[in-house]
């Protein structure tokens, strides 16, 4: 900060206190969490349309011991949406972060969440990949994830794949955000997060068909709703000048 002075002269304690001060009003200059929550938030919400507009629902062979008889299954969703969408945020966010620091004339230190994000994000590209490379699964057939082969309604292969999703490409670089930020509102924010992602809103717990063109609706709107609530709630204790979590002494949490 160029308008920030510290003592010269003055006790050691006087000293360390403008030292705290000068710390303090940086960090506060370097933050713009409601940045990247108003991306991730936007892109989750995004997910809901995505999935309504590539509706479909096909009649399939069925597995055994059904064989013979014809079985339902919906596809939704695209498989280039969330890798591009996220690539696009975090380097949208890097930017940001850039020019706010040089029009701040301070540095910046979040490079590690993005490169985290974009690392984490080209697990779960390759993960889906894998898991596709020789056409979507079809109904009652092993889930292969990276040569383990489970049965597609055990608890293993429901939690992998609620974590090879918005869980690590979304919560788990948001926690080196909060890191980053010092913000410990931050880091319960993507806990939250985490928990949501983690939990199994299967399709059909909010009362909504699983043929439904909506029935991907909760699954998206509630962590899309908590990260913009997140966004709201950080950019107005930024306008109002609040620290929203961070600590005031400069030190990490």
């Amino acid at each position: 900060m160029t308008d920030a002075t510290v003592p010269s002269n003055g006790t050691p304690h006087e000293v360390l206190a403008g030292l705290g001060e000068l710390t303090r009003k940086v960090r506060a200059a370097q933050r713009g969490t409601w940045f990247p929550l108003l991306l991730l938030g936007g892109l989750t919400l995004g997910g809901i349309l995505v999935s309504r507009l590539t509706y479909q629902i096909l009649s399939v062979p069925c597995p055994e011991p059904a064989a013979g008889a014809d079985c339902t299954l919906v596809r939704q969703g695209s498989p280039l949406y969330w890798p591009i969408g996220l690539a696009l945020a975090y380097l949208a966010t890097a930017i940001f972060y850039v020019r706010r620091a040089r029009r701040r004339g301070v540095g910046t230190a979040v490079r590690p969440y993005v490169l985290t994000g974009l690392a984490l994000l080209a697990v779960v590209a390759a993960t889906s990949l894998w898991v596709t490379r020789n056409g979507i699964p079809q109904p009652g057939a092993p889930l292969d994830f990276w040569g383990l082969h489970l049965a597609p309604s055990s608890p293993a292969a429901r939690f992998l794949s609620r974590l090879t999703g918005g869980a690590l490409a979304v919560g788990l670089p948001l926690l080196v955000l909060a890191r980053v930020e010092r913000s410990r509102t931050l880091l319960l924010l993507a806990a939250l997060y985490l928990a949501v992602e983690l939990v199994p809103l299967t399709p059909g717990w909010a009362g909504i068909p699983m043929t439904s063109p909506w029935a991907f609706l909760p699954q998206y709107a509630v962590p899309g709703a908590l990260l913009l609530l997140g966004a709201v709630g950080f950019a107005l204790a930024e306008r109002s000048g609040g620290r929203f979590g961070g600590r005031s002494d400069g030190r990490a949490a």
